[in-house]
């Protein structure tokens, strides 16, 4: 089931109750089309060759397929098309040959897309601008890799780790060098390999890693340098865009023992990765601690935490229960491997966690009827708080009520509550002609499209990373004894109603996903292909999920907290925005349910631990 439908079908419901005599008009006739690309660098191809062999394909802007493709030099003068909106995507170059090369010096990849509009009767001119997509490595060798490592060290950069037609090598001559990724799949990483023997003690040193979530059209620039006085072979990783954040800085210790670099991406509101190398021949393996403590409290006690040996001489510790907002210093402890004597190594470092931040009006205290007399909405423009004074909450009101406020779906009850003076209840109706689920999601509500749907406006600008979402909830469900033809073959009438309870944290652009900036996912109830999925959809960091079913052998018409964990499939990403999504219905999305089925929420939290 997708993961938005059942709100947004609930949120628009509007589109059957209160849309029936009015229709979409739609432009008729068609209109011409002519397209030139131009691609805004050279490669190792030829001008000509890049457009003959360029390809081009239409779509319809609203994603709902593939209108035309051809290849540049196949394609018309002009294009008729229905009148309608278009979007035009372009490739050229490596990428659109047959067998390209993942990995070049010189072979450069190409990609370009507009959105258009074609008028009836009239010819439009476009040129589509084709800009590098391949990923870019940029090696450079300081001075003092040269004079401290014998002739043959090497920094071998791939797609994969062990697939040399994916990998490129820079030496002392190719150093400097621009090279060129073609990358595919979900996040790709760049791996890389230093190989060299130092010349005064014929040492190897060899150290590995990876660049995770790379894009195409940047640039990753490594510039390597040697410190004969730590013995420290640093590598400062650069993205080669003004728009994003600077990679981190890697460091590897050879020799030394000490604190070792951890990711900015390590660094959560309540826990902290920590690492150090060891240098195991000196310290004894199985007694590594790490400690650590409020950075204000000078003379507090140490907490102290097991090192975990990753691998051979790195070693690594979770600092749990830390506090938002605060910095912490933490520090190196260990066992000589012959004295046995503890060693604390060097001056403690420091890192300050994350904000933890809720979601605003989270108990629902605020409501006011600033947007309609039929129904309340939780925000009040009249309130002294700011955060309150606009819309973050949002349900199918809107839609449900147009055939009267009796139609509500979601209302504050101040007599059954967890926290305060009020919980929301969401209420699943049947209203006139159509099943309608009770919901409340961040967000907010479009409009309706005919007699058919409608669109609702999912998530709201959120960077900080929770771990789990923790509410108190009851749920009176019922026999589902409204059941839509295309509901899923294993709903029966007769079958119990669950209600529905999601949170997700993404990257959710509004361009692809077709919303607004604060809002940046659209649902269009009439088009399954703007439905999304969180458990598969690529822009999405972490999600969580809850169903809650209540029936003579599981109920839940009684008051419970419930804690519903963040799963995090990327690691290495900061979101942009948060859905947070209830629903009374669980198949609203199918306008199936129990047409009484009763969902109260109350005293939203986000966790970070």
């Amino acid at each position: 089931m997708k993961a938005l439908r059942n709100i947004a079908a609930a949120a628009a419901i509007c589109a059957v109750l209160a849309a029936c005599n009015r229709e979409i008009a739609r432009e008729e006739g068609e209109g011409a089309l002519s397209l030139r690309i131009e691609t805004l660098s050279k490669a190792a191809m030829t001008e000509s060759e890049l457009l003959s062999s360029a390809s081009v394909s239409i779509y319809k802007a609203d994603f709902s397929g593939l209108v035309r493709h051809y290849s540049y030099s196949e394609m018309p003068a002009s294009i008729f098309l229905p009148a309608d909106s278009y979007r035009i995507d372009v490739a050229a170059g490596e990428l659109v040959k047959d067998n390209p090369a993942v990995a070049s010096w010189e072979q450069k990849s190409y990609k370009g897309s507009k959105e258009i509009r074609i008028s009836s009767g009239a010819k439009t001119t476009e040129t589509i601008e084709a800009r590098i997509c391949n990923v870019i490595s940029k090696i450079s060798f300081d001075a003092s890799v040269s004079e401290m490592f014998e002739p043959g060290f090497t920094c071998t950069v791939g797609l994969s780790s062990s697939d040399a037609s994916s990998q490129l090598v820079y030496d002392a001559a190719s150093g400097g060098k621009d090279g060129y990724f073609i990358a595919s799949g979900f996040e790709p990483s760049l791996y890389w390999r230093f190989k060299g023997t130092l010349s005064k003690s014929g040492e190897s040193i060899e150290k590995s890693g990876q660049i995770p979530a790379v894009e195409g059209g940047k640039r990753y620039t490594m510039s390597l340098k040697y410190t004969e006085k730590d013995g420290i072979l640093s590598f400062d990783i650069i993205v080669d865009d003004s728009t994003n954040d600077i990679y981190n800085d890697i460091i590897f210790v050879p020799v030394s023992t000490g604190i070792a670099a951890s990711s900015r991406f390590e660094v959560w509101a309540g826990h902290f990765t920590a690492h150090a190398d060891v240098d195991e021949d000196e310290y004894d393996p199985s007694k590594v601690y790490f400690e650590f403590r409020a950075a204000a409290d000078v003379n507090g006690n140490w907490t102290r935490v097991d090192g975990t040996r990753e691998s051979e001489g790195s070693y690594s510790a979770v600092f749990t229960g830390l506090s938002p907002e605060t910095e912490y210093e933490y520090r190196l402890v260990v066992t000589g491997a012959s004295s046995l004597e503890e060693e604390t190594i060097a001056a403690p470092s420091t890192f300050t966690t994350e904000v933890a931040r809720q979601a605003p009006n989270s108990s629902f205290e605020t409501v006011s009827n600033a947007e309609s007399s039929k129904y309340y909405s939780l925000y009040d423009p009249q309130n002294a708080l700011t955060e309150l004074q606009t819309k973050w909450w949002c349900s199918g009101n809107a839609g449900s009520t147009m055939v009267g406020s009796s139609a509500v779906i979601c209302y504050p009850d101040t007599g059954d509550y967890k926290d305060g003076s009020q919980s929301m209840c969401l209420q699943s109706r049947y209203v006139i002609v159509k099943f309608a689920a009770g919901n409340l999601f961040s967000g907010h509500f479009g409009e309706t499209i005919g007699t058919k749907g409608g669109t609702v406006f999912f998530g709201r600008p959120f960077t900080a990373r929770p771990t789990a979402l923790r509410l108190w909830v009851k749920y009176s469900g019922g026999a589902i004894n409204r059941i839509e033809s295309n509901a899923p073959s294993e709903v029966k009438e007769g079958d119990y109603d669950k209600a529905s309870l999601k949170v997700a944290l993404g990257t959710w652009d509004y361009k692809k996903y077709g919303g607004d900036p604060d809002s940046p996912i659209l649902v269009n109830t009439t088009d399954e292909t703007t439905f999304v999925d969180f458990n598969t959809d690529e822009a999405t960091i972490a999600y969580g999920e809850h169903y809650l079913a209540s029936d003579a052998d599981n109920s839940s018409n009684s008051w419970q907290q419930l804690t519903i964990p963040l799963t995090y499939r990327n690691l290495n990403s900061y979101p942009t925005h948060i859905v947070i999504a209830f629903a009374a219905s669980m198949y609203g999305d199918y306008f199936t349910g129990y047409d009484n089925s009763k969902l109260w929420v109350d005293k939203v939290e986000l966790l970070y631990e």
